[in-house]
């Protein structure tokens, strides 16, 4: 359950609960897909940067090194040495936008593995054993993720057995934590909000998954290609009938700005590649703004990369010195840039929570919600 601390508007400022420490929310959480950030950031590193929950996927995590190998190492906290909350993806979305075969009837999908062609079936149950084996706090319900435009009929059919799949994820994900080898006895299941761009399918998705009171609940199948104005119409319909006393997640989401609109609309949950996947091409977030750090009018330039930024790197490391290392390709490069970038979203969200405490996040939205998606 989501303890409510403050709220203003929609937006809320809360607390959750989780086997491995207690979530502040709104919170960023870093994706660290196969048991690590991209940009060689360990788990010590995220500590020192402010992470309060891992991300990791179940779909990779299975296919290499194998979730039975990493049950045996003691379960993911143990295995990757990270003693905070670990969400975990169930695999749908991967699923969906990296096999080239896949076939989908109501057990689950058949397809192969991106990696070495394999065949593989994954249905509710199999993604439920897997997220025990890993051990994961924040198990995530096994999902279609539709493409956008998709037919109507076809989201509705969809949104369907996706609540079908759903009942079976949360009968076995019971039936797992009850067992007396359980890594994560206390593992928790959050359900998955889909319907594409149709308000009505959302809802009404939305209203039937909330009667099996979940101790969370997700928002997918958006940024995706649609535009942000229907990620936020669509974040808007769905709102009102997500569970108050529950956490809110909005899958694969976004930008600083995005993330501050989303929070403005009663989001409480997030995470994203982007600032790790920037960071490893020299896109740097500031207060300011968004700066590539590979420009050559920072070649001589003495400043960190954010003089507002209290980060490890940005108190100790110029930004010319950043550019000589992304110029001669040192691997130092992405990881100081990463981290950097990292540390940036974790202190967002941490400002996000004190201006929501000192009831001035609508102040704060209106400093910068544009201003830090902009390109310097």
């Amino acid at each position: 359950m989501l303890k409510l601390l403050k709220q203003e508007g929609r937006a809320r400022r809360g607390c959750f609960e989780t086997p491995h420490g207690t979530v502040q929310t709104p919170v960023f959480m870093n994706v660290g897909t196969q048991g690590a950030i991209k940009g060689a950031l360990s788990a010590r590193d995220l500590k020192e940067i402010g992470c309060q929950v891992e991300l990791s996927n179940t779909y990779h995590l299975h296919v290499r090194p194998g979730d039975e190998l990493i049950k045996d190492m003691g379960g993911l906290h143990r295995f990757m040495t990270w003693d905070g909350p670990i969400l975990t993806d169930s695999g749908g979305f991967q699923i969906f936008s990296l096999a080239k075969l896949r076939k989908i009837n109501e057990d689950g999908v058949k397809f192969n593995s991106h990696v070495d062609g394999r065949h593989i079936f994954m249905g509710p149950e199999e993604s439920m054993r897997i997220q025990a084996n890993l051990g994961s706090d924040i198990a995530m319900a096994f999902d279609e993720c539709i493409k956008i435009p998709s037919p109507k009929d076809y989201v509705s059919r969809s949104c369907d057995r996706t609540y079908r799949w759903l009942q079976r994820c949360k009968k076995a994900l019971a039936e797992y934590n009850a067992m007396d080898d359980a890594v994560n006895p206390g593992q928790m299941l959050f359900g998955i909000n889909q319907g594409a761009i149709f308000a009505d399918i959302r809802v009404e998705h939305m209203k039937k998954i909330a009667e099996l009171d979940l101790p969370g609940y997700a928002i997918g199948g958006l940024a995706v290609g649609e535009s942000h104005q229907e990620m936020y119409d669509t974040i808007e319909a769905v709102e009102e009938y997500m569970p108050k006393d529950k956490p809110r997640y909005l899958m694969g989401v976004g930008t600083p700005g995005n993330i501050i609109e989303c929070v403005h609309r009663g989001v409480d949950f997030f995470d994203c590649v982007m600032p790790a996947r920037n960071g490893r091409h020299g896109h740097l977030f500031t207060w300011e703004g968004i700066i590539n750090i590979k420009n050559e009018k920072y070649s001589r330039d003495t400043d960190p990369v954010d003089p507002q930024c209290r980060c490890p790197v940005c108190s100790r490391y110029s930004r010319a010195y950043l550019r000589h290392l992304f110029k001669a390709e040192e691997m130092l490069a992405m990881r100081l840039a990463v981290a950097h970038n990292l540390y940036f979203y974790n202190s967002l969200a941490e400002r996000i929570r004190k201006s929501l405490e000192s009831g001035n996040f609508e102040q704060f939205r209106h400093n910068f919600s544009e201003k830090l998606d902009k390109r310097i």
